[in-house]
């Protein structure tokens, strides 16, 4: 057991509905290995309950009047209207906390938030929430209200604001550090303020002797730059790590010494390995400092300590040695296996205080900001790991490791008690098909009962009955990469699937109840207008048959760890920039000789897919998006359409398959009919009661079946081992023909 005080942050902003996960892991992880006190914070969500109350609205309007502003007609507007701001937002934030939902009427039917520029071009809410959802109406228009107030403090006193991008500019393809090094000096805005206060006040409390900033997204990174160099005026013995998403893809050869003015050690990719032998070392460290008796000061006892830490055998970690120089420590550790990392820890996050928001009236989009939902991993990396445009060489994507179901449920049920919430995101990079055949079984087995979502890829093995089965294990949504909507550019991809396979997919969530998003790229090498244009008639005819609910473009973006940047040529693109520098490394600027002006495609392509996930405009020619030229498309309009007619596997050939049976063991009696005696199977479910009628020797036999199939959920029944238990005298394909069996298809007969 280690006496090391730990704090681990994220900085601003990630989301305002749900804890970003990294903290939760490293504590669950760091707790299961002896480290007890380890405390996180969400400064982030802090920051805008901060901002968002009475007391900081008074000091944002009192610095927009104090300040030298150049004010559009909007902001002026919203001076104009502050006292109902303040007497508004408090009780606003309450209703987004889900903890006073009967302001919902009030908010709907009076006049009771101040509206500025958001709420001109408000949607029918009617026609989108329908009679029944003032609950949700009202969070939508509390959620364009928090919006204007954020259009109004990035106007003023924050222009780096952003619920989600926080200073994302200055993260972003930064090769230099100077520009994030110049605002890092300048003097603080308001926001800055803001969150150093939040930070004095958590230094003074947890004491810590090491923190820890996740930073996953360059919107993270200033924020957690003037995060550290606060920690290093207050607090100069505590030692500041950094790691997440940004270093792992942007800063893997860094050599800005000014970086370690703020972070002592940044350590890449999974952090559980480096954090073990950092931790090992600085306690080492901060027991010789302890111990000295000499006549060094503890910044000359640090300064030696850090020399040796060089020649120790950390992880995947940079630090700034005694030269001054940058320099990469990685002894060949073995990585800390998945099923070893441990159950994340949520507790000391205020799970109670954040916000669901509602951006987008659509109900999958929604999922990214609505509702609390706890984050676990199925598997770590991914399986395919083949697309063309995504960092497949890095270990978050290439080193793919599964746990067994039996150790997920654990974990899940360990959430459950901790949190009280039963909703999780899986946020694999592709959650396995298989895996989540095998997650939804035991979560059935067990009847522990969640609701649930994660990223998948459409591929062939998530059959109509699969996807029944995660329906019936809690799945409610699915998120998956069709990108671009062309067979030669998916195959120039190695997307692995095809137009035809992402239809059939697509309707067998559908049809089982489970929402579909689509994630699509445009710009993608090579592709001409052409193919853009296909390429939307495509998204259309998805949406128009309903079968995806959701979708967004995405700009094709060349970076430099994955295929396409490693080999240009291959793609028939040239890398014209930027070269690399001591800072950040990773999007690549490209020239697409062959392809379109992939720029001007964009607003098109996006203002067609809003309508399209609102339902509205479906019939209307593609050119209408655009307001230039286009080509007509040469996709046949029955495309999607005589996709979904192709005939499926007959059961019979499905002999190494598994049955399950979602149902009750059914009760049986014999009856007398007009043809002679019929066994009878009456089945009573949750919504409705049935009958299923087979001849008298057929009736046990099913029976047995299907009370064997309800009770063990462990003994794997292939259809050929039901095939060699069938009655004598009996034709077993023929009975996989019968209304019968059709009928318990329907009703919840499952081959796996």
């Amino acid at each position: 057991m280690s006496d090391l005080r730990i704090l681990l942050v994220t900085p601003p902003l990630t989301q305002l509905n749900t804890p970003y996960p990294a903290t939760a892991y490293l504590k669950g992880f760091l707790g299961g290995r002896g480290y007890t006190h380890v405390t996180q914070a969400d400064l982030g969500l802090e920051l805008v309950l901060k901002l968002f109350s009475q007391a900081g609205l008074r000091r944002v309007f009192a610095a927009i009047e104090a300040g030298n502003f150049k004010l559009s007609d909007n902001a002026r507007r919203m001076l104009r209207l502050q006292r109902s701001y303040l007497s508004t937002i408090e009780p606003v934030i309450r209703f987004l906390q889900n903890k006073d939902n009967t302001l919902a009427p009030r908010i709907c039917h009076s006049r009771f938030l101040p509206e500025a520029g958001r709420f001109d071009n408000v949607a029918d809410l009617e026609t989108a929430f329908g009679s029944m959802g003032l609950t949700d109406q009202a969070r939508h228009l509390a959620t364009l209200y928090l919006e204007d107030l954020g259009d109004l403090i990035k106007e003023t006193v924050g222009p780096q604001f952003g619920f989600s991008r926080y200073a994302e500019k200055l993260g972003m393809s930064a090769t230099t550090f100077d520009a994030m090094h110049e605002a890092l000096l300048a003097p603080t805005n308001l926001l800055d303020t803001m969150l150093l206060e939040l930070a004095d006040e958590l230094v003074a409390r947890v004491q810590p002797d090491v923190l820890g900033f996740t930073v996953p997204f360059p919107g993270n990174l200033y924020g957690a730059l003037r995060l550290a160099g606060r920690i290093k005026e207050i607090s100069p013995n505590t030692k500041t790590l950094m790691g997440g998403g940004y270093p792992n893809t942007e800063l893997r050869q860094i050599r800005e010494p000014r970086f370690f003015d703020y972070i002592d050690y940044l350590t890449l990719d999974d952090g559980e390995g480096p954090w073990l032998r950092l931790l090992e070392a600085i306690s080492s460290e901060l027991l010789g400092v302890s111990s000295s008796f000499n006549n060094n000061s503890a910044e000359q006892q640090s300064a030696a300590n850090t020399q040796q830490l060089t020649a120790q055998t950390l992880q995947r970690t940079f630090l700034r040695n005694a030269a001054g120089e940058v320099e990469y420590v990685n002894h060949p550790h073995p990585d800390i296996p998945h099923p070893e990392v441990g159950t994340p820890d949520y507790s000391d996050l205020p799970l109670s205080e954040y916000l669901s928001v509602i951006e987008v009236l659509n109900p999958m989009h929604r999922l990214w900001s609505d509702g609390r939902w706890n984050k676990l991993t199925v598997a770590h990396g991914c399986y395919w790991k083949r697309c063309s445009f995504c960092d497949v060489t890095l270990d978050y994507i290439s080193r793919y490791e599964t746990a067994p179901a039996t150790l997920l449920v654990d974990r899940i049920e360990q959430i459950i008690a901790q949190t009280g919430q039963t909703g999780f995101h899986f946020v694999d990079e592709a959650a396995p098909p298989l895996a989540l055949r095998d997650l939804a079984i035991e979560l059935l087995k067990r009847r522990v009962s969640i609701t649930w979502w994660g990223n998948i890829r459409f591929e062939k093995t998530f059959t109509p009955d699969l996807c029944r089965l995660l329906a019936a294990s809690g799945c409610i949504a699915v998120s998956g990469g069709l990108e671009v909507a062309s067979d030669r550019l998916l195959a120039l991809m190695e997307k692995g699937v095809t137009i035809g396979q992402v239809a059939r997919v697509t309707d067998g969530f559908t049809q089982a109840g489970i929402m579909v998003h689509a994630y699509l790229m445009y710009g993608f090498p090579t592709e001409t207008a052409q193919e853009t244009v296909d390429s939307l008639e495509v998204v259309r005819q998805l949406f128009a048959a309903g079968i995806v609910q959701s979708g967004y473009w995405h700009r094709f973006s060349m970076t430099a760890h994955s295929p396409v940047g490693k080999n240009p040529a291959k793609y028939q693109v040239v890398a014209i920039g930027p070269e690399p520098g001591p800072f950040a490394w990773n999007d690549l600027w490209h020239d697409d000789p062959t392809g379109a002006d992939h720029e001007q495609f964009g607003p098109g392509l996006a203002k067609a897919l809003y309508n399209y996930l609102h339902s509205v405009a479906l019939h209307e020619p593609l050119s209408f998006w655009f307001d230039f030229r286009v080509p007509k498309t040469t996709v046949s309009r029955h495309l999607i359409e005589q996709a979904l007619q192709e005939p499926a596997k007959p059961d019979f050939a499905k002999q190494n398959q598994r049955l399950f049976w979602l149902g009750n063991a059914p009760e049986l009696r014999q009856e007398n009919g007009k043809k002679g005696p019929r066994a009878v199977l009456t089945f009573y479910e949750q919504a409705e009661d049935f009958e299923v009628t087979v001849p008298v020797a057929l009736g046990e036999w099913l029976q047995q079946l299907l009370a064997g199939l309800t009770q063990d959920y462990d003994t794997k029944l292939l259809v050929k081992d039901v095939a060699r238990s069938f009655p004598a005298g009996q034709s077993f394909e023929r009975f996989l023909e019968s209304p019968a069996w059709l009928l318990l298809r329907e009703k919840g007969l499952l081959i796996l």
